[in-house]
């Protein structure tokens, strides 16, 4: 599928454009061929499991899959790349910091003027035609030169943004997939549960007609299996709302969204020193805020170049009709910066670059809190789900067992046996929950981490020939020299 729209190829160019963003003082040049490939987050995959499509970004949008087949979670992140309209707006915004930045380079006009003066004087009633008089401003002090440095960075901005956006959105799309995801095993476990309840209550009706319990433990049963089918019931209620946020997080509100498909047991692995080292040093936000500075730094020396006076030429053709003469004029013109030397306005420049440079700190704190409380959840989730895994739920279900065969034998009664089942379920259960929020963390983990393909490796890199190559994306920041370090 090698379908192409305007708008995805501008989010292409931006992509492209986010590689250029970096050190150079002045406007610099757009060229995609700059781009340097981004260096891979530090991140394990316990068990690699490779997604289906690896379509890459220049192909259209994957189609939309039927409700009756199962779907993944790179499948509808190729999709949202394609049609949410947050990155479609953001190639917009690039656009129009684009345009600003030819127009801030654009030289003044020349004005094309006439006069006629002196008509109907007694010594020639023609007067003095002054026509044409040119007019043309020439600008100094490399203002134009300034203003397209400050509009250039604008447009690294625009670009970050869109960056910004885009891993915004697959973060968005991969933490609603998820949360399909457990709930789909969520009511999984629960059919689960009400078979073995619905089981139980059988088992219970005949031991009552055998007059081996009372009726009071039948009831009991009856009210466990009644529970496990509303909590089913209740968690399918969920389901049709959980497919449409995934829908309209994919930027298509009636994409048909069929079940979930993919790990789930086997979650990627974080450090959270990594973690955080590599978001301070990628992420487009603080990236953004770094060029910020570089903005701010731009748009001061603008400021302290504006009281250097443009200078007005004038020159035309002067026709004399008193004297019949033909004459030629020619004159400059300049302001004096006597009172107003744009002092304020070079004083608001000066204070903005400091608040441009406090921002990068706010920013770096803003997105290692982030880090942390993503990895905080991702962490104690996991935890929790491990031990779930490979010691509660083992140990609750070797318990189940042993108090059926130990009924069986005539050794307990049947309330012992309904309470290790209740046991069982509850440990299911959570252990569900405890894998549904460690996929979500570590699905917003993935997007501040600008991770690609995820869970699963990336495809491997085709040969000559072999068809259309994901863009790069950009490297960290070098070290800066203007006091502005990244951390």
């Amino acid at each position: 599928m090698r379908t192409r729209n305007s708008t995805f190829g501008r989010f292409s160019a931006g992509l492209a454009l986010a590689g250029t963003i970096g050190c150079a003082a002045g406007p610099p040049p757009y060229d995609p061929s700059t781009v340097r490939p981004y260096a891979a987050p530090t991140r394990q995959v316990a068990s690699p499991v490779v997604p289906a499509n690896h379509q890459e970004l220049e192909d259209g949008p994957v189609p939309a899959a039927p409700a009756a087949e199962k779907v993944r979670v790179d499948d509808l992140v190729q999709l949202a790349l394609g049609r949410n309209p947050r990155l479609a707006k953001a190639t917009f915004d690039i656009d129009a910091a684009q345009g600003k930045h030819v127009q801030a380079g654009l030289y003044p006009n020349p004005t094309l003027g006439a006069n006629w003066d002196e008509i109907g004087d007694r010594t020639g009633p023609g007067g003095i035609l002054n026509v044409p008089r040119v007019t043309q401003e020439i600008v100094t002090g490399r203002k134009l030169s300034l203003s397209q440095a400050v509009a250039s960075k604008e447009v690294d901005q625009a670009t970050l943004a869109l960056l910004r956006e885009r891993y915004a959105v697959i973060g968005t799309v991969r933490g609603a997939f998820y949360d399909l995801y457990a709930l789909e095993r969520r009511i999984t476990a629960l059919d689960e549960l009400v078979g073995l309840a619905g089981e139980a209550t059988k088992t219970g009706q005949t031991l009552l007609d055998n007059k081996q319990i009372a009726r009071l433990d039948l009831v009991q049963l009856e009210v466990e299996l009644a529970r496990f089918r509303s909590q089913a019931e209740a968690a399918r209620q969920e389901l049709p709302g959980a497919r449409k946020r995934l829908a309209a997080v994919v930027g298509d509100p009636r994409l048909a969204v069929g079940a979930a498909a993919g790990p789930f047991d086997d979650l990627p692995v974080y450090d959270l020193d990594q973690a955080r080292e590599t978001v301070l040093a990628t992420h487009p936000e603080v990236r953004s805020a770094r060029v910020g500075v570089e903005r701010a730094q731009a748009a001061v020396r603008r400021a302290e170049v504006e009281p250097i006076p443009n200078v007005t030429a004038t020159a035309g053709y002067v026709k004399q009709y008193e004297n019949r003469s033909n004459d030629f004029s020619f004159g400059l013109s300049a302001p004096i910066p006597t009172w107003n030397r744009n002092q304020g306005n070079i004083r608001s420049a000066r204070a903005e670059l400091g608040a441009a440079i406090q921002d990068v700190g706010r920013v770096e704190n803003d997105l290692a809190e982030r880090v942390a409380v993503a990895h905080r959840t991702y962490a104690a989730s996991l935890k929790l789900a491990q031990q779930y895994r490979t010691d509660i739920l083992p140990k609750a279900e070797e318990t189940y067992r042993l108090s059926r065969e130990a009924f069986k034998g005539g050794q307990f009664e049947y309330l012992r046996v309904i309470q290790a089942q209740r046991v069982v379920a509850e440990a299911r259960l959570e252990s569900v929950r405890a894998l549904g929020e460690a996929w979500q963390a570590a699905a917003e983990l993935s997007a501040l981490l600008l991770e690609e393909w995820w869970p699963g490796p990336p495809p491997p890199v085709p040969g000559p020939g072999a068809g259309p190559v994901r863009l790069p994306l950009p490297q960290p920041d070098p070290p800066r020299k203007d006091g502005v370090q990244p951390r």
